[in-house]
């Protein structure tokens, strides 16, 4: 068996970071950017902050900001068309994982045009050409979606989310500029971290996680546990950490996949519009708590890793308690929410569960869950 690793081609990091797009674009040929940012982000002037470096250098580029969270279908497709109308040749993205992964989308489908219909890009497409060029700057320390060969898509008519897996959508540059996320709220700073816990936690206990990713998410999980509190009171320490931390996470978790807190938070976007990182940070413990008999040694070095001490001296039984206690500490300190009650209604929740069921986020998790387990999950938390 052979375990891929892939990353970007090129990435920067650091607060500035930015101001290398004044190198990079000239070195690669490129001559019109299509710089995707949603409305929110263009509003604050964060992607003004983008912009102004391509002003600077004399750098030719359209701003398109038709672009919402949970990007539907819809969004895509607009995107396409005005990607082809503008005469760009590589994209720009500028902001989190809707932002992202709406360039994603885009690239894909001018560059492989039989996908037009963006739900045949569900699950691995066999797209034969790489996206048009992208360059990724994130603006939320969360998704990692500038790293990942992944991207989610809402399909409203059914009300559900699909996860696009393709090593062809992969960013060809990503730039970690904590600057541009000095913006964020204390809200977003505080769901986006725990949604970058969220991969490091199911990254490294996927079915599929092995030793080179289980490097990145354990230092992920650490850096993320001493960064987040301190990125949500708006600290420059935190918010370089959460910078790093999330994209470590992105490393390893697009390589090796996720599990069903992924799958039950798409379920509640694609319902609910619930932000993602929302979702996962209610879902996160209790699912923590559910998988820890197929989890082996594994909690002792999540416990370890967010600073539980003495961990050596403890059960099995202990060590995987104080994993997930520590978790459910920290998102509380955060102030993310702790349950669904004023999400779910519970005549959604068998809907919800074979959404959970059918995303493509499921096979991966450590314990295979059935319908009926996902639906006690589920009501756990109303």
């Amino acid at each position: 068996m052979a375990n891929r690793i892939v990353l970007n081609e090129q990435s920067y990091h650091g607060a500035g970071s930015r101001a290398e797009l004044a190198n990079i674009i000239p070195s690669r040929g490129y001559k019109k950017a299509f710089v995707c940012s949603d409305k929110a982000t263009f509003g604050v002037g964060v992607t003004a902050k983008v912009t102004d470096v391509l002003d600077k250098a004399g750098l030719d580029y359209v701003v398109h900001t038709d672009i919402v969270p949970n990007p539907p279908i819809e969004n895509v497709l607009a995107g396409v068309k005005a990607f082809k109308d503008s005469g760009a040749d590589y994209l720009l993205a500028v902001g989190g994982g809707s932002s992202i992964d709406t360039a994603k989308a885009i690239g894909i489908i001018v560059a492989n045009p039989e996908f037009g219909d963006v739900r045949s890009l569900e699950g691995v497409a066999p797209t034969k050409n790489p996206s048009v060029p992208i360059i990724a700057l994130p603006t939320t320390a969360g998704t990692a979606a500038e790293v990942t060969i992944n991207y989610v898509i809402t399909d409203r008519e059914k009300q559900r989310k699909f996860v696009c897996v393709d090593v062809h959508d992969i960013p060809v540059v990503a730039i970690i500029d904590s600057e541009l996320m000095s913006t964020m709220p204390k809200g977003l700073t505080a769901s986006t971290g725990m949604d970058a816990l969220t991969h490091a936690i199911e990254g490294y206990t996927t079915k599929g996680a092995w030793e080179m990713t289980d490097m990145f998410h354990l230092k992920a999980i650490e850096i993320i546990s001493k960064s987040l509190r301190g990125a949500v009171e708006g600290t420059k320490e935190g918010r370089e950490g959460m910078a790093l931390g999330q994209y470590i996470a992105g490393m390893g978790f697009s390589n090796v996949g996720l599990g069903i807190v992924h799958s039950m938070a798409h379920a509640l976007g694609a319902v609910y519009d619930t932000p993602h990182g929302v979702g996962n940070a209610i879902l996160l413990p209790t699912v923590m708590a559910y998988n820890a008999e197929a989890t082996g040694e594994k909690y002792r070095e999540i416990a370890r890793a967010m600073g539980v001490e003495g961990v050596d001296n403890m059960s099995q039984a202990e060590y995987r308690k104080a994993a997930v206690d520590a978790v459910r500490k920290l998102s509380m300190d955060v102030g993310i929410p702790q349950d669904l009650k004023g999400i779910v209604k519970e005549e959604d929740v068998d809907f919800l569960a074979q959404s959970a069921m059918d995303d493509a986020c499921r096979p991966g998790n450590p314990k295979d869950p059935t319908k009926e387990d996902i639906i006690a999950l589920y009501k756990s938390l109303l």
